[in-house]
C-alpha cells in the first residue's frame, strides 16, 4: 500500500447508461463486470490500494445492488459511506450532494467516475495537486482513436494502418482531485463540466495532469469486451471473492 496526502474520495455511480444495455437494464453502470468483478470493485481495490480510507458512493439507479455488493467497505479495506439520490440531479448536482457525506468535508478529496478502471499513483497526483496551487487538479490520459487510421504517402497511395493509435490529444479520464472549497461553486442539479469547470478555468484554477499507466473509459458494450481482455492479460483481476461472475466471460 502507498500513502498519498488525499485519503478520502467519492466514486459517482449514479447514472442508468443505456448506452451499455444489456448490461445495465438490470444494474447500474458501476456493477457491469469486466473480467468477472464489477467496476466499482476495481475501483475500491484500486483507492485502498493507494491508501485511501474513506469512500463515498453517490448512487441513484438500482443503487441497492451496490451497497449489497460493497457493503461498508471493509473487505476492501475501506469505510464506505453511500448518498443515495431521491431523483437525478446529474453529475454535478449529484457530486454536490455526496460531497456533503464526506468524512471530512473540509479536506480535499479524490473524484472518480463510476465507468474508469485505471491503475496509477494516486499519491503523485495529490502531491501534484498540492503543488499546483489549483481548486481542482484533472487525471488526463492521451487520446486513442476508436478507428483503424491510414499511413499514406505523397501519392496519397496507402502504405498500411495503424489500429486505434494514440493521438496527439489528451483527454479527461474522468478522475479529478478536488479543494473542499470548490463545492459551493457545483450545480445543485446539472453538469459541473458546463458551469463548474469552465469558471475554473476561466480563472486558472482548473490543472492538468497527464496519467501515465493504465487507464480505460467503459461506456460501450466494446469496452466491456476490450477491458476485460486487457485486465485478464495484464493478470490485474481482482481475487476470487469480489467477482460477481465467471472471470473467462
Amino acid at each position: 500500500m502507498t500513502s498519498t496526502l488525499v485519503t478520502q474520495a467519492l466514486i459517482l455511480a449514479g447514472g442508468q447508461a443505456t448506452r451499455m444495455r444489456p448490461y445495465t437494464d438490470d444494474a447500474p453502470k458501476a456493477m457491469v463486470p469486466v473480467a468477472g468483478a464489477p467496476i466499482v470493485g476495481y475501483q475500491l481495490a484500486w483507492l485502498a490500494e493507494h491508501g485511501v480510507k474513506s469512500v463515498t458512493i453517490s448512487g441513484g439507479y438500482k443503487h441497492e445492488m451496490i451497497s449489497e455488493y460493497a457493503g461498508n467497505g471493509s473487505r476492501f479495506g475501506v469505510e464506505i459511506r453511500y448518498a443515495i439520490e431521491d431523483e437525478p440531479l446529474g453529475r454535478g448536482g449529484g457530486l454536490k450532494y455526496a460531497a456533503g457525506r464526506l468524512a471530512d468535508r473540509d479536506a480535499p478529496f479524490f473524484v472518480l467516475n463510476g465507468d474508469v478502471i485505471t491503475a496509477f499513483s494516486l499519491a503523485d497526483m495529490a502531491e501534484y495537486h498540492e503543488q499546483s496551487d489549483g481548486a481542482v487538479t484533472v487525471a488526463l490520459s492521451p487520446y486513442r482513436s476508436n478507428w483503424g487510421v491510414a499511413d499514406l504517402d505523397e501519392g496519397d497511395r496507402i502504405r498500411g494502418f495503424v489500429q486505434s493509435p494514440e493521438l496527439p490529444y489528451w483527454i479527461n479520464a474522468g478522475i479529478y482531485v478536488f479543494a473542499p472549497d470548490v463545492v459551493p461553486m457545483l450545480p445543485d442539479k446539472g453538469d459541473h463540466e458546463d458551469s463548474t469547470f469552465p469558471q475554473l478555468a476561466k480563472d486558472g484554477r482548473l490543472v492538468g495532469y497527464r496519467l501515465s499507466g493504465y487507464w480505460r473509459g467503459i461506456d460501450t458494450v466494446k469496452d466491456v469486451v476490450e477491458a476485460s481482455k486487457e485486465i485478464r492479460s495484464s493478470g490485474a483481476v481482482l481475487p476470487r471473492e469480489f467477482h460477481t461472475m465467471n472471470p473467462n466471460k
